[in-house]
């Protein structure tokens, strides 16, 4: 190994002004073992660069070279990995780990104590050695600590001349070595005669350095003596100490026993103190005053200053029964007196507020019941804020109640339900009698009991049984209904059709508003009085809960903060859904009658629905009514989803007579219809997208039906009633101006346009059919390969052939099959979408373009043959505009 650092040093760091400290031979951890050398080498310049260089040797020769190098300041972490046992591995955390396998433990020990003093000496300590042996790592001497720092470098360095051989001088030195050299003038040119003068000055020190000791023997003497004296005085004073201390004694044993008198008596100072506090605290909290009492037991419930003594007088009991006690004073037999006296208040009290609330409800009930009479002629319901109003007085003694005794408030809530329950349901029973009557008084007005668009017909009288039989059996009962929109191509909605929807529409409109108004003022009286309310906001120590119920957000102070339970918050909903458990049934009998009367009046009643939902969802979207109205407005949904399938029943069911022109279909002037009255109803409704399905399913079946009717007649052609059907569908739908069926609206006009086309073509095809036979035979000639102007010379297509056919077809003769013409098509159109000019014309501009066609086939296939039609296309016009004025 030797051998090899002196060659490392010669060969690879001399050249580099490098001095090489120490060395290993190593191998990469977990690898093939590729030897190599690990160098720990410092720079012979200033300032001085430590440096780890690895060294390997060359594939091709017998030398080594430098293959990479880290500076031992970016060293951060040297581990041995086992500080106890032998072991070859160690890890060097430079900016990665590289872990390494020494050829020997000693090797690998005497590189990281190498690299140890390296670090002491000139990075002050800042690498990190870790799983080394402390024997391993030299502590540098104590003494180095007491001397500067340029001092303590060169008295490590006499420790490490294995290191380093040279030897800085510290300043000391420097300056030393600087002032001789300035007394001798740096003239010293004879080494021995300075050394000698030095020697001289060295005795003279050593001469003048024995003197002064003989000369301080005499003073050591004297100091001596004087010590003497001192430690005689020392033990006169010691003596008078203890004299001392004997009779001081006696001192502190009478302040001993007065320190004692004096913590006995600030204890039973404190003691009393204590007490003190107790029994005030005793009489503040659990003293109730004369006043209270009395209210409690004799306090007149029905006065507003009864009532206020009584809330005021229930909060003091609840206060001094809800008082925390301390340890031991539930054993005070005046504690347990008050508590039992509170106990009998409590009771007492509870008693007299129950069965005075029971009265109340039992009377109101019975006042509420007797003003009943006044609105039965009306469709109003009665208002019962007096009596909400009068209770909500007691609001906080209900919650004083719910507090105290939870059984005595839980049947109060079922008293007021059962008497709110039979009082509403028999105004609630009235009041939709009165509706229905009304209701069912429109159709009486009707002429000929026929209900407007829909004209379901159905008598209906005016007494409640068969009034009630009638809106029981609702939409359940729809048998045959004379008809429906296959009637409005026969009827047209009059004034009193529009004036019973109208009349309709505002019944059922008066009916919501008058039960929102009464849910809502229940569902908050309740929330309130039986103190289950809600508040908008929530406070510090608020909860918020939800189950699809009530919105919970009550403020529970101190201790005592807890969420609202389920039952609390389902307690609203079960109350309001047993008092007002008729309104359901009530409201779906009521849509039933009104389905029953007219299936269009499912559209209003959706709209109307709708909104309210939405009102109510706005307010509380949790509510009693809310909810409600939620249910019944699926069965208006469900009511208007089957009158929208009832109309495209009928319409495929629909059928035409054979002897008749089909004209405009019954269900297409009927889609019209209800297009109009859906427009008028469901204008800035929220429910418009249900409005805007029903149209894509009728249009549809409208345009299914109309094809297949036209397929089906024998009178009409088919491009005519298709023709007919689809401009009149495509005028509507322009009017309407529909956005959701802009599609069908092109559709329809693309339908209209290409029928109108078709119809026109094969109908002149008749007036000149001879010549037109001719001149398809020539086009197919032409198509066959033969030239133009050859085709004159085939047989069946030569000029006389022409000139023959030609003079078939004098102007007389056109104009006559013209005039045939038009009466034929004056048959097939009907009257009401007045289409008969607008195909006339058509069948011109045809007429026109087939002459100019012939004239055009002449010129190329009969060249200067002269040959030309009997009339002209001045002829044509004359002939189109004289027909058309005569009839």
């Amino acid at each position: 190994m030797t051998a090899i650092k002196h060659a490392l040093q010669r060969d690879i760091f001399t050249p580099n002004d490098e001095r090489l400290l120490s060395i290993v031979n190593v191998c990469k951890a977990g690898k093939k073992k590729k030897n190599c050398f690990l160098c720990a080498t410092v720079t012979t310049e200033r300032p001085v660069q430590v440096r780890v260089v690895k060294v390997k040797k060359s594939d091709k020769g017998d030398f080594y070279k430098r293959q990479m190098a880290w500076e031992l300041r970016d060293l951060a972490e040297v581990d041995a990995k086992d500080a106890s046992k032998e072991n070859p591995e160690f890890d060097l955390h430079f900016e990665k780990v590289y872990r390494w396998v020494a050829s020997s433990t000693t090797e690998k020990n005497s590189f990281i104590s190498c690299i140890w003093k390296l670090n002491q000496r000139y990075l002050r300590k800042k690498v990190e050695f870790v799983n080394v042996s402390s024997q391993l790592l030299e502590e540098l001497p104590k003494a180095e600590e007491s001397v500067p720092s340029g001092e303590s470098q060169s008295v490590a360095g006499g420790d490490e001349d294995a290191l380093d051989d040279y030897q800085e001088l510290n300043a000391r030195e420097e300056q030393d070595i600087e002032g001789m050299m300035e007394v001798c003038d740096y003239a010293i040119s004879n080494a021995e005669a300075f050394a000698e003068k030095l020697s001289r000055e060295l005795q003279v020190l050593d001469g003048a350095n024995i003197q002064s000791i003989m000369a301080s023997e005499k003073q050591v003497n004297i100091l001596m003596q004087l010590l003497d004296e001192a430690l005689s005085e020392v033990d006169t004073i010691e003596g008078k100490l203890s004299s001392y201390e004997e009779m001081l004694q006696s001192v502190k044993e009478q302040m001993d026993q007065i320190s004692q008198s004096n913590r006995l008596i600030q204890i039973s100072n404190t003691n009393n103190g204590k007490l003190l506090d107790e029994i005030q605290f005793l009489v503040n909290y659990m003293d109730l005053s004369k006043g209270h009492i009395r209210a409690l037991q004799d306090g007149d419930l029905s006065s507003p200053k009864g009532i206020e003594a009584c809330i005021n007088a229930s909060e003091a009991l609840l206060q001094c029964m809800n008082v925390a006690l301390r340890p031991g004073h539930d054993k005070l037999m005046a504690v347990k007196q008050q508590q039992h006296l509170f106990a009998e208040l409590r009771d007492t009290f509870a008693r007299r507020l129950t069965n005075h609330l029971n009265n109340v409800f039992v009377h109101q009930g019975h006042d509420q019941s007797s003003t009943l009479s006044q609105h039965t002629a009306e469709l109003t319901l009665p208002k019962h804020s007096p009596l909400h109003r009068d209770l909500l007085r007691y609001a906080k003694l209900m919650e004083w109640l719910k507090n105290t005794q939870r059984e005595k408030y839980e049947g109060l809530s079922r008293t007021y339900v059962d008497y709110m329950t039979r009082l509403y349901e028999r105004e609630i029973k009235d009041f939709f009698e009165v509706a229905k009557i009304k209701m069912a008084g429109t159709t009486k007005e009707g002429k000929g009991n026929k209900f407007g668009l829909h004209g379901s017909s159905g008598k209906l009288t005016g007494s409640t049984s068969s009034l009630n039989k009638l809106a029981v059996q609702g939409s359940n009962s729809r048998r045959s209904q004379s008809s429906s929109l296959l009637d409005m191509g026969n009827m047209s909605a009059s004034d009193l059709d529009v004036a019973d929807r109208t009349k309709f529409d505002k019944i059922f409109e008066q009916v919501l508003s008058e039960l929102e108004p009464l849910c809502l003022a229940e569902q908050d009286f309740i929330s309130k009085f039986f103190k289950l309310q809600q508040h908008p906001t929530l406070l510090q120590g608020e909860v918020e809960e939800s189950d699809g119920g009530v919105i919970s957000r009550q403020a529970i102070p101190g201790e005592h903060r807890h969420s609202v339970t389920s039952n609390e918050k389902d307690m609203v909903r079960l109350m309001m859904n047993k008092i007002f458990h008729s309104i359901e049934t009530e409201l779906n009998s009521l849509i039933a009658l009104g389905d029953k009367i007219d299936s269009f009046h499912s559209l209003y009643m959706l709209v109307k629905m709708s909104h309210h939902v939405w009102t109510a969802q706005n307010v509380d979207p949790a509510s009693y009514l809310s909810t409600t109205l939620g249910n019944v407005l699926v069965t208006v949904k469900r009511n208007f989803d089957k009158c929208i399938s009832g109309q495209m029943r009928q319409m495929e069911e629909v059928k035409i007579s054979k002897k008749s022109k089909v004209g405009i279909l019954p269900f297409v002037t009927g889609f019209e219809e209800f297009a109009e009255l859906a427009e008028t109803i469901f204008r800035n409704a929220e429910r418009r997208g249900d409005l805007d399905k029903a149209y894509v399913k009728l249009i549809k079946a409208v345009f299914v039906n109309v094809e297949k009717v036209a397929i089906e007649s024998q009178k009409t052609p088919r491009d005519v009633v298709m023709m007919e059907n689809f401009h009149h569908i495509f005028s509507t739908l322009s009017h309407l101006k529909i956005s959701c069926l802009e599609t069908e609206r092109r559709e329809a006009k693309h339908k209209y346009t290409d029928h109108l086309q078709s119809y026109v073509i094969n109908s002149l095809g008749q007036p000149l059919e001879k010549l037109n036979h001719f001149f398809e035979g020539v086009e197919a000639r032409v198509a066959q390969g033969v030239r133009e102007e050859e085709v004159s010379y085939q047989l069946a297509f030569n000029k006389q052939e022409l000139r023959k056919v030609i003079k078939e077809y004098p102007g007389k003769e056109v104009k006559k099959g013209l005039d045939n013409l038009y009466k034929k098509v004056d048959k097939h159109l009907c009257e009401e979408e007045s289409l008969l000019q607008v195909v006339w014309h058509s069948m011109q501009d045809e007429f026109i373009r087939q002459y100019k066609h012939f004239e055009g086939l002449i010129g190329r296939c009969y060249p200067g043959s002269g040959i030309t039609m009997e009339f002209t296309i001045g002829d044509m016009l004359e002939y189109f505009s004289s027909i058309a004025q005569s009839h």
